[in-house]
């Protein structure tokens, strides 16, 4: 009997042990996609899925994922390797989903006035809210925010780097079309769309001109742009990739001669034109992109897994410059130096002119727009700069009273120091 008891008292023992190890030991956890119902200005009505991994800095970088027409946030959280990268890596995704009706489903609007412009209502203005509440409700870090997307959401995702150059640090668009290729909500269904009906031909100062005129006084270094598309897409043309890899370059002042070319992976054939400008373009796929690897070799350019993309690297050329004025005239000399340690071959220097100053003609360079952020493009007998080489061009220009220098010079892409 006393044997019994002993034993019983041992399995009551035991159960209570157990019951407190349930009662008291920290909870499993799994990160999900959650959706957030209030997260700020929504002009587009839109929703919001976020996925939080359990493992990540005390400040994560942040990746808005977008989805195509018809599809969903949900749904291209579980049709795209995002989340789980965002595991491995430690960084949060935004998923929205678009809640506009184009003619085959909710569609991003990339096509209304409103959409087009900087604070302006619609998706856009409801994609930023996202980023600030995932900022704000995670300590996001501001200085690591990138966007990507597939088809609609390639296509947004160029409508965000063109609108909020200051709140992307680089983007990836995955069949996307150039920022402002759609006239108006009429343009946009398939059929009737001049943007995506095959015959869509800019030049690349008009594609460049269209953002530029977005945010005039823009400064600041523009985010980098990786390009992708299947070469079998007729779905959104394989065509619109030229016209997106123009747009892009020429913001950049960059030529549309890539300054490399490789295929990393087979069927990958990439064109690079500096650091800030990559295009993929991927033979015989269709309109099917984002595949396998296809995230990650985004995030990488990103600098989010791997080792960081630098980007535009300052030290590698100087400007100097010399300014005369008088009345509502001046004229501006800049010599611009090769400090790098390879030749340079085709050149632009970009610059932002002073506000109220205006160029009227110029010597040794093309120079365009003729405001605001100017690209200067080499003449025929200065392309050439060797390592520690020199080049001397200049303009006059009209003022209205600011009579300081040009500045945020970049050489093809590349800050310069200003001596």
């Amino acid at each position: 009997m006393k044997a019994r008891g002993t034993t019983l008292k041992a399995l009551l023992t035991s159960i209570l042990l157990i019951a407190a190890c349930a009662v008291f030991a920290p909870p499993a956890t799994a990160a999900a996609l959650v959706e957030v119902t209030s997260f700020g200005d929504n002009p587009g009505r839109m929703r919001m899925h976020v996925y939080v991994p359990d493992t990540r800095p005390a400040r994560p970088a942040v990746v808005v994922a977008m989805h195509g027409c018809g599809g969903s946030g949900p749904g291209f959280y579980s049709g795209s390797e995002f989340a789980s990268l965002a595991d491995r890596h430690g960084f949060v995704v935004i998923y929205p989903s678009a809640q506009q009706e184009a003619g085959f489903g909710k569609c991003f609007d990339t096509w209304s006035d409103a959409a087009k412009r900087r604070g302006g209502g619609s998706d856009p203005v409801s994609i930023v809210s996202m980023v600030t509440h995932v900022q704000q409700r995670y300590q996001g870090d501001p200085g690591r925010v990138f966007v990507t997307g597939s088809s609609s959401g390639g296509m947004m995702t160029n409508h965000m780097l063109a609108l909020y150059p200051d709140v992307f640090k680089a983007g990836a668009a995955f069949m996307g079309v150039p920022f402002d290729c759609f006239a108006n909500a009429a343009d946009y269904p398939p059929g009737a769309s001049r943007c995506t009906g095959g015959s869509m031909d800019r030049t690349p100062r008009q594609w460049g001109d269209s953002v530029r005129r977005v945010n005039p006084g823009f400064t600041g270094p523009r985010p980098k742009v990786q390009l992708w598309h299947g070469t079998a897409d007729t779905l959104v043309p394989y065509s619109l990739l030229q016209e997106s890899m123009e747009q892009w370059t020429d913001v950049f002042g960059l030529s549309q001669t890539p300054t490399s070319t490789d295929t990393p992976r087979p069927g990958w054939d990439r064109a690079r034109h500096g650091t800030a400008v990559e295009v993929y373009r991927v033979q015989g796929a269709g309109h099917s992109l984002p595949s396998a690897g296809m995230a990650a070799t985004a995030l990488e350019f990103f600098g989010v897994t791997g080792t960081p993309d630098p980007g535009p690297t300052p030290g590698t050329c100087t400007v100097r410059t010399t300014v005369n004025a008088w009345n509502n005239g001046l004229t501006e000399n800049l010599k611009i130096t090769n400090t790098g340690t390879a030749s340079i071959t085709g050149w632009t220097l970009t610059f932002t002119l002073p506000a109220g100053q205006t160029i009227t003609s110029g010597w040794n360079a093309t120079y365009s727009p003729a405001t605001g952020q100017v690209t200067a493009r080499n003449a025929g007998h200065n392309a050439s700069l060797a390592p520690g080489g020199s080049v001397e061009i200049g303009f006059q220009a009209t003022h209205t009273g600011a009579t300081g220098a040009a500045s945020a010079f970049a050489l093809n892409g590349t800050a310069c120091s200003t001596v």
